[in-house]
């Protein structure tokens, strides 16, 4: 994603020559991104979208200027401020056990075991075939990731166990067989991220947990803080997410070092 940043960077501004970039240009460059509309979604990108193109020209000028390939770093001079938003905080071991504690049947189970146990995004759940989990092997293969990154997600044998329960006790009742969908709705068709997500809604109400807003990326945010708190790298963790950069992975390192300091004083 930071490469792609830079990249919007320099062809908007025609100029191939990093020396040459002043903090004006920087400057302009943000506030034609203020104006300009989201090309998938139709009107105007996200604050945060914005500021991850600054971002990402602070660590492209930040890396030449270490190599001393540029005299001056135009982003010292460019003060824009990150956008104010409430940090997703993710959920505790014992709100996951008890979510896992509140299911009621298997695809509840399936579930949370795609986006906690696997670290799904929503839309890669929502691309999820049959042929995409592997049983024998205790692989689940994310095939086209964002940016179409693909991985292979290890399962645990309870993993394994409920999945298969899901596929063959529960699945087949919603009149699927016309899908490759690994997981179906009530009317047999492929789950959307709009199901997963009225789905988890239930699932918290049960638990009596709505209070918080909850969403199903928070279980990933969660699982990766997890593993983080269990000893893995965070190289380790960047392959288990599919992220393609480091930075991506490092939003999880600040959270579990505030959750470890608060078992520390408790």
């Amino acid at each position: 994603m930071l490469p792609a940043c830079v990249g919007d960077f320099f062809t908007y501004c025609c100029n191939p020559f990093p020396e040459t970039v002043t903090p004006e240009s920087v400057m302009e460059f943000y506030r034609w991104l203020q104006v300009r509309p989201n090309r998938k979604r139709g009107g105007a990108l996200s604050e945060s979208y914005i500021y991850q193109h600054i971002y990402a020209l602070r660590v492209f000028f930040g890396w030449l200027e270490e190599c001393e390939a540029v005299a001056g770093n135009p982003m010292n001079a460019v003060m824009i401020k990150p956008p104010q938003h409430r940090e997703r905080q993710p959920l505790s071991r014992e709100e996951i056990k008890k979510l896992f504690n509140t299911c009621v049947s298997f695809k509840e189970l399936a579930l949370l075991h795609l986006f906690y146990s696997c670290g799904l995004r929503r839309e890669e759940a929502a691309k999820l075939d049959l042929r995409d989990v592997n049983f024998s092997k205790g692989l689940l293969f994310v095939r086209s990731g964002k940016g179409g990154k693909r991985r292979a997600i290890p399962m645990t044998a309870k993993v394994i166990g409920d999945m298969e329960n899901y596929l063959l006790h529960e699945r087949g009742l919603a009149g699927s067989a016309s899908t490759e969908a690994f997981m179906v709705n009530k009317r047999g068709g492929r789950m959307s991220g709009h199901s997963y997500n009225l789905l988890l809604k239930e699932l918290l109400a049960r638990a009596e947990m709505p209070d918080r807003a909850y969403t199903l990326h928070h279980l990933r945010h969660s699982i990766a803080t997890h593993l983080l708190e269990n000893g893995l790298s965070l190289e380790e963790v960047r392959e288990f997410l599919g992220h393609r950069h480091i930075e991506s992975t490092q939003v999880y390192v600040k959270v579990s070092e505030e959750q470890i300091k608060t078992v520390v004083s408790d």
